[in-house]
């Protein structure tokens, strides 16, 4: 059944009067007439009794009336939010992300996006990089939050935070009342490391920082989350190199100390595929950057001037 069918149907079904019907729809009575009987034919059943007194609906136009209401309805609803999906008030975001992003302005870029698009549910998935990116390319997820990694054909990325490592140390180690630690003097602890597996990037990126100051670390422990790091660290079962980030953690037991001199950064990256567009993705992104920016901006506040 047409939907114009319905609506003409139904207009005719209050008015009970082909005139005023058709002067609520702004058409003539004769087409009004024939789609009525249009929808009679593919129906076969008479809708309404015709007679010199006027128009009322059979028991078949009476049922018919609620069920095309309803039709009516559906279709006005379902128009309005494939319309609101369209502009991005309203759908579905499956969102990625490494342990480390709890700290780098997610849960109140979250916030936010939940307030500017209550209609939008989230649905969040807690994953290591490489994990993240194979589910943007087997459509299993919509933006991804990883380490720093080089996104694969036809996925789009844009660099979220940007920070220094950190030297984490364990609440008795002999560097923790230092204002700040050189990464040679670290040359003699055993290193906890994030695994290769998880994370070959950062696993390089730190394993090269502590080449380029004359030592191979020794690596005794390689574990899959950030968490696990500072966890095994205030345990006293090593050092970690650390974004700077994961100070706020709040871990017991542990002391973060800048690095002297230059050293690579700590990044992470949103990821998300580059076709279709979606505006949920490009809504969390500005989020996430606007969040971002405030961490930074109060890192460099809280930091003493010399």
């Amino acid at each position: 059944m047409e939907l114009r069918l319905l609506h003409y149907f139904v207009t005719l079904a209050e008015e009970l009067h082909f005139g005023r019907a058709a002067q609520r729809l702004f058409i003539s009575q004769p087409p009004l007439s024939v789609a009525i009987r249009q929808l009679e034919d593919e129906l076969q059943a008479q809708l309404f009794e015709r007679s010199s007194k006027g128009v009322r609906l059979t028991a078949a136009g009476e049922h018919l009336l609620e069920r095309a209401r309803q039709l009516l309805a559906l279709s006005r609803q379902a128009a309005q939010e494939t319309q609101d999906v369209a502009q991005g008030t309203r759908g579905h975001l499956r969102l990625g992300f490494v342990g480390s992003s709890l700290y780098r302005g997610l849960p109140q870029a979250l916030a936010l996006l939940q307030q500017s698009h209550p209609q939008v549910r989230v649905d969040l998935l807690e994953a290591n990089s490489a994990e993240q990116v194979l589910g943007l390319q087997q459509l299993r997820l919509d933006v991804a939050l990883v380490h720093s990694t080089l996104p694969p054909e036809g996925i789009a990325s844009q660099l979220i935070v940007d920070e220094p490592f950190v030297a984490c140390l364990p609440q008795g180690h002999r560097l923790r009342r230092a204002a700040d630690v050189d990464l040679a003097d670290l040359k003699r602890d055993r290193l906890i490391l994030f695994s290769s597996l998880v994370s070959p990037t950062y696993h390089q990126r730190i394993y090269e920082m502590c080449l380029a100051h004359g030592f191979a670390p020794e690596v005794r422990h390689e574990v899959r989350h950030w968490l696990s790091v500072l966890s095994m660290v205030s345990l006293g079962l090593g050092v970690a190199l650390v974004p700077a980030a994961l100070q706020r953690v709040g871990l017991p037991h542990l002391a973060f100390k800048p690095l002297r001199g230059a050293h690579p950064a700590s990044e992470m990256l949103a990821m998300w595929r580059r076709e279709p567009d979606n505006p949920l993705v490009r809504a969390l992104l500005h989020y996430l950057q606007q969040e971002a920016l405030k961490l930074d901006q109060a890192v460099k506040t809280s930091r003493p001037s010399r």
